[in-house]
């Protein structure tokens, strides 16, 4: 299972990828508590601990790439997630690909696939617009 997402920011892919790895900043645009290594290989742990994982390969300004998973899946089952940046007239497109979601229902949805298509936009995408738009 796979899902696939883009949206428009008003901010510069370096300026968006630069809150998606810090954590004060990714925490003041989520109004979550969160903790971001730097480094390829680091691990992070996001919005209260729901969401953990390990950077696999960080290009600023480009690309991210995170071995992520949410605190409910089996013991060592992650996803693949990819952050791409590209700039869009005065800002930055992100599109998002995650892959090797979990079959199964989640608690909140029908599958973990609708779970974590839901997911992208009300904890990521909007936050995040309207962080950078301020």
């Amino acid at each position: 299972m796979s899902v696939h997402q883009e949206i428009a920011l008003p901010a510069t892919p370096q300026r968006v990828y630069e809150v998606l790895t810090d954590a004060a900043q990714f925490a003041a645009a989520t109004g979550r508590s969160v903790s971001i290594g730097a480094a390829a290989g680091d691990a992070f742990n996001l919005f209260d601990g729901y969401v953990e994982g390990r950077q696999v390969e960080l290009a600023p300004g480009e690309r991210i790439v995170q071995a992520w998973r949410l605190s409910e899946w089996d013991p060592g089952v992650y996803s693949l997630v990819r952050f791409t940046l590209a700039p869009d007239g005065d800002g930055a497109r992100l599109t998002l690909d995650q892959e090797a979601i979990p079959d199964g229902a989640s608690p909140m949805a029908p599958t973990w696939q609708a779970h974590v298509e839901a997911g992208w936009p009300m904890f990521y995408f909007e936050p995040l617009h309207k962080y950078l738009a301020a």
